[in-house]
């Protein structure tokens, strides 16, 4: 008796044979089972390429996220700083505050952390640089003249700039500087607390209110700002330069002082 399974394999045979004889030779593709992570992506319709759609989407999601966690670790960084003191630690340790001009110290700010009156800058100048303190030059003896004129110390206010250091040449300080500088200064800005803000100059004003506008027409204004009242004088430096802007910037700080009366600020 015949192995049914022998008769069967005898009959594959023969019919191949056939097959062959009729068709010519011929071969049968051998399929591998594709890896899982390769089975579940649609591939790009580019020869030759080894890229699928997952992975590109996966590279965008991861470069987001990436650009993403590099803003979290500034603003972070900015959070942990509770007193003045820490936040200058940080300055000193970041590289973005520093200007084109190689080899300059930080110019932090100065006077009462705990001032109503903060006064704000453009930029430190050469003796500013050098002795790590705003306004020292001929500008800052103005400026003290002018706070004493309406019956401040230099002691009692709080004065910084928008850029921590000094710029090439004494220039006015560019967009991207005043950019990777102003979360410092507003979370300096945070920790002080003034009841008023004083823009020393047009680029102190147009950063903070980041409103492009003529010194003339931010003066003589108290704008909201970050729980403050903000105002725009003219820059000691541009008094010294032109005198004929010297009544108009008496008026503004006539107004300050008045306001700062009226806010309750400290005697």
């Amino acid at each position: 008796m015949i192995d049914p399974e022998e008769e069967l394999l005898s009959d594959i045979i023969q019919f191949l044979k056939n097959e062959r004889e009729i068709y010519g030779p011929f071969s049968i593709p051998v399929i591998t089972a594709m890896p899982e992570e390769i089975k579940d992506t649609d591939t790009f319709n580019e020869p030759g390429s080894s890229f699928t759609a997952k992975s590109a989407d996966l590279d965008k999601r991861s470069s987001a996220s990436k650009s993403e966690a590099m803003e979290l670790t500034l603003q972070e960084k900015l959070d942990s700083c509770t007193t003045l003191e820490s936040l200058r630690q940080l300055c000193e340790q970041a590289d973005e505050l520093r200007t084109d001009l190689q080899g300059t110290n930080l110019v932090f700010g100065v006077g009462n952390p705990h001032a109503d009156l903060m006064l704000i800058g453009e930029a430190p100048g050469e003796q500013e640089d050098k002795q790590g303190e705003p306004f020292v030059g001929a500008a800052g003896q103005l400026l003290n003249k002018i706070l004493d004129a309406i019956k401040f110390n230099r002691e009692d206010v709080y004065i910084a700039n928008i850029l921590k250091h000094r710029p090439p040449g004494n220039r006015n300080p560019n967009p991207d500087e005043r950019l990777r500088s102003l979360p410092y200064l507003l979370k300096q800005i945070d920790l002080i607390q003034p009841k008023i803000i004083l823009c020393l100059g047009k680029i102190s004003g147009t950063t903070l209110l980041k409103k492009e506008d003529t010194l003339g027409n931010l003066r003589g204004v108290f704008y909201p700002f970050r729980g403050a009242e903000l105002t725009v004088t003219y820059h000691p430096a541009a008094l010294l330069r032109n005198s004929q802007w010297k009544r108009p910037a008496w008026e503004d700080v006539q107004k300050v002082r008045k306001r700062y009366d009226e806010l309750g600020g400290k005697p």
